[in-house]
C-alpha cells in the first residue's frame, strides 16, 4: 500500500512547524492573530492539508 505524502494530518504539520497540535489547530481556524487561515479539508473531525497549500501558506506569510 502505498501512502500519499503529499496529504499531511495535523500531526505531520506541527512537526514541520516545530509546534503544538493545538497551534496548528489555530492556525487553521484562523485564531493566530495576524495570519490567515491555513487552507485544509476536514473529513469528520480529521482536518487533511495538502503539502502544495502548507508551502504557499508559508511562503505567503513569511517575513522579509
Amino acid at each position: 500500500m502505498e501512502i500519499n505524502q503529499e496529504i499531511l494530518t495535523i500531526n505531520t504539520v506541527a512537526q514541520i512547524l516545530r509546534c503544538s497540535k493545538a497551534h496548528v489547530a489555530h492556525a487553521l481556524h484562523g485564531k493566530v492573530a495576524g495570519i490567515p487561515r491555513l487552507t485544509h479539508v476536514s473529513m469528520g473531525r480529521r482536518k487533511l492539508i495538502r503539502k502544495e497549500w502548507l508551502n504557499q501558506w508559508l511562503e505567503a506569510n513569511k517575513n522579509r
